[in-house]
């Protein structure tokens, strides 16, 4: 590898999920992620509220035609009927995941503690954390260790190759240590762990380790070679970390939007029957003309409520799977041609 394209590896397409930037940028990241879902959703129903209220004063929109709001109402109350059963199906499909027998029960723990083994060796600890957010801070100071390791026992191989090793162990540094800082400030909760593991792209490190390993493999002294082994199995143990505390974190957040979904469902049905209540009488609306609207619209976002918590909930989980879909290093949100990492059949046999 050059110089250019060394550059090129290690910064261009470095490993930067989710960096926080200007207001939008944090305010994006604040709607998909870091906020608060009920809070999310308030936000999403007031905006709802604020547009109907600007198209009614706009005299885009009216509330004097119970016809037309009826059949609205009508229609609201089928789709929540519909909203409420999707997500009680969700819930038992999720439930499903939890019954167990005893052999199955049996295996699912003996592979979490051999997992939590293999983290405590790795970290050379009598045992490993059992809080989530302890665990990746755990892993990222091995990562960080490790990638320290490396970069010492490769101090006596030729310029370039140091030189290679040292950008790509830097950064591996920087991001462990911001991220590291992440946790130690958050809370000891599976979606704390989540939100700081999605913001570190450890498959594009293991990529790069991975690349560097069978590239110098001739090159390295043993040393080395097990320096650089230990670092791609402490990252391999990040990822397999952060998948686990990912579907923990899933099940607990789909099961708390079930709940949450079937709380709002009768008052959103209940609501809507009031709207059409509202026009029932012969002589035209029960309440004065000069809050009909308003307490239409008041109505209206009960009845969306529950629409309002499933996009607050499905932006959050939809935006974590999609930022933690690689497996390994198979970087699947990258370009085919990101990085100078170009190889070709046969290319150990040319060099």
């Amino acid at each position: 590898m050059g110089s250019a394209e060394t550059d090129e590896t290690l910064e261009s397409y470095g490993a930067d999920i989710g960096t926080r930037g200007g207001v939008l940028t944090r305010f994006r990241e604040w709607m998909l992620v870091d906020g608060n879902r009920l809070s999310v959703a308030a936000i999403v129903l007031l905006a709802v509220f604020a547009v109907v209220t600007v198209l009614y004063e706009l005299g885009v929109i009216t509330f004097v035609n119970p016809n037309a709001v009826t059949r609205v109402a009508s229609g609201m109350i089928a789709g929540t009927f519909s909203l409420v059963t999707l997500v009680v199906s969700v819930n038992q499909l999720i439930l499903s995941q939890e019954f167990s027998a005893a052999g199955r029960a049996r295996d699912r723990l003996e592979d979490v503690i051999e997992f939590r083994r293999t983290v405590a060796d790795d970290a050379a600890v009598p045992a490993s954390p059992a809080a989530p957010t302890r665990v990746l801070g755990l892993l990222l100071e091995s990562i960080h260790h490790d990638a320290t390791a490396f970069a010492d026992a490769v101090g006596d191989h030729d310029n370039e190759f140091s030189e290679t090793v040292s950008r790509y162990t830097n950064g591996i540094q920087e991001r462990t240590n911001r991220i590291d800082d992440r946790i130690k400030r958050a809370e000891s909760d599976a979606f704390t762990a989540v939100s700081a593991a999605i913001t570190y792209d450890e498959s594009w490190h293991l990529y790069v380790g991975t690349h560097l390993r069978g590239e110098y493999a001739d090159s390295l002294s043993p040393t080395a070679a097990e320096r650089l082994d230990d670092l791609i199995g402490s990252l391999k143990l990040f990822h397999v970390a952060r998948e686990q505390f990912k579907t923990t974190y899933l099940q607990q957040e789909l099961t708390r939007f079930s709940q949450l979904t079937v709380y709002c469902g009768v008052p959103s049905i209940l609501s809507a029957i009031l709207i059409g209540l509202l026009y029932a009488d012969v002589t035209g609306p029960s309440v004065s003309a000069a809050v009909l609207p308003y307490v239409v619209s008041g109505l209206f976002l009960v009845v969306f409520s529950p629409l309002a918590l499933l996009a607050s909930y499905i932006l959050r989980t939809a935006t974590i799977t999609r930022r933690t879909a690689s497996v390994g290093p198979m970087v699947s949100q990258k370009d085919p041609d990101a990085g100078p990492f170009d190889v070709s059949y046969g290319h150990d046999r040319d060099r």
